[in-house]
């Protein structure tokens, strides 16, 4: 499964019945939910990786790319938009890229 076969699933189980589906379940919360969740999963990630457990922290990041997904879906954010910015930025010094951003 891809990233892009994923993201069609979560598009497809946004439009499901809250109580046959945790996607739709989810989304129905709302953006500010998904949000939450988001984070949640990117901790319980960070810990995995400071613990040195590398099959927990690989289950921790799948949680956390399906959730990022899912929170993408909750503002309307196409997967392939994020890709188009990673496109952007390829070739591009990390350190220059960020200092490019606006310092609002």
């Amino acid at each position: 499964m891809t990233l892009d076969d994923l993201a069609r699933t979560i598009q497809t189980r946004a439009s499901a019945d809250p109580e046959a589906s945790w996607t739709a379940k989810l989304l129905a919360k709302g953006p500010e939910k998904c949000a939450e969740k988001f984070g949640e999963e990117a901790v319980e990630a960070i810990i995995e990786a400071v613990k040195g457990d590398r099959a927990r922290l690989t289950c921790e990041a799948a949680d956390v790319l399906f959730h990022l997904l899912v929170m993408l879906q909750s503002r309307g954010v196409p997967l392939s938009d994020v890709m188009a910015e990673l496109a952007r930025r390829q070739g591009i010094s990390g350190l220059a890229e960020k200092s490019s951003r606006s310092k609002d």
